[in-house]
């Protein structure tokens, strides 16, 4: 039997029997021959982007020198770095946070050191400290107490800004005896919040490619200053070459990108343990940017409450380096209590 033609309309468009016009032969040669093309043309991007990360990875290979005339102390085992300013008065030690180093507090030490011995450390895992995991709250304030001993400090001002809070609290709890006050600066010592999500992109990112982005980061000036400007904002003097490279040079030293990789996005305490510190009969205080996006609004009040410390101080025009934008507020808050 012949078979008979699919009827077609007047504009020569086969239909199916029922109607439905039928999908051109040429058109699903087409797609099938573009879903060819990219099965092919994939691993060829993928081989060649890696081919390429790799090649930048080995060109960028070599480490940053620390600057000649740091000075060292062993603390608790750990070689690291710190700054001092003043002779005398109650002993008062800042503790940065993350991405951070002891230059972050340059601003507000001298201000300090008109009446105080101030001391700022540069943590493991940041700055130009011995890199030594785990890098953890606990390790940290382990640390700090060490600093304490190195420099025969048998109590001192704690103050913390951003995740130094949860170090100071958690040093402050292991041995209540050494604080003789506590401050926090810009954060609430908790184990959640700012880079709740960098745990995450840690796992998704993989080498050669987190090499990579974290180089091409690093290197750019222009980056540095977006990120420096986002976080402290138009009161902020602007970043020179010499301010871009405080930032930069620590995270290109030798051991700073492999601890980066094995640090957690938060580190802190749960609340409950944070709620102890009411419990540590020393003066607190708390001190945040009005703008600070980092935290809700409502975290300076909570944190105060929570930690037995009167109501908040809260910098008008502040972002989250308040130490840096407004030295001379956060330089008062830090000293209004009787230490």
């Amino acid at each position: 039997m012949t078979a008979r033609p699919m009827p077609a309309e007047p504009d020569g468009v086969p239909r199916e029997p029922g109607g439905a016009s039928a999908v051109p032969r040429p058109r699903r040669g087409r797609l099938r021959r573009w879903g060819r093309r990219l099965l092919i043309a994939l691993p060829v991007l993928v081989v060649a982007a890696t081919s390429s990360s790799l090649s930048y990875n080995a060109a960028t290979a070599g480490r940053a020198r620390e600057p000649a005339g740091l000075e060292f102390v062993q603390a608790d085992g750990i070689r690291t770095r710190y700054l001092h300013w003043g002779t005398r008065g109650t002993p008062i030690v800042l503790v940065h946070g993350a991405a951070e180093s002891a230059d972050t507090w340059r601003s507000v030490a001298p201000l300090l050191a008109a009446r105080h011995r101030v001391f700022a450390l540069d943590l493991t895992g940041w700055g130009y400290s011995e890199r030594r995991g785990p890098y953890d709250t606990a390790h940290q304030a382990a640390q700090l107490l060490g600093f304490l001993d190195a420099l025969r400090l048998d109590r001192a001002a704690l103050v913390g800004h951003s995740s130094g809070a949860g170090v100071i609290a958690a040093a402050a709890l292991r041995a209540p005896g050494r604080a003789a006050g506590l401050v926090f600066v810009d954060g609430d010592a908790l184990d959640t919040g700012a880079g709740a999500g960098a745990d995450r992109l840690r796992l998704v990112l993989r080498d050669p490619f987190r090499t990579t982005l974290l180089r091409l980061a690093v290197r750019s000036d222009r980056v540095i200053r977006t990120i420096y400007g986002a976080q402290c904002g138009p009161s902020c003097p602007r970043l020179d070459r010499a301010g871009v490279d405080r930032w930069r040079r620590p995270l290109q030293v030798a051991g700073a990108e492999r601890a980066l990789w094995r640090m957690r996005g938060v580190i802190g305490l749960p609340a409950g343990r944070v709620a102890g510190l009411a419990g540590i009969a020393v003066p607190k205080a708390v001190v945040f940017g009005a703008d600070d996006d980092v935290f809700s609004r409502s975290a300076p009040s909570e944190t105060a409450r929570r930690i037995g410390a009167p109501p908040p101080v809260i910098v008008p025009g502040a972002r989250h380096l308040a130490l840096i934008s407004h030295p001379r507020q956060v330089a008062d808050a830090i000293t209004a209590p009787p230490y």
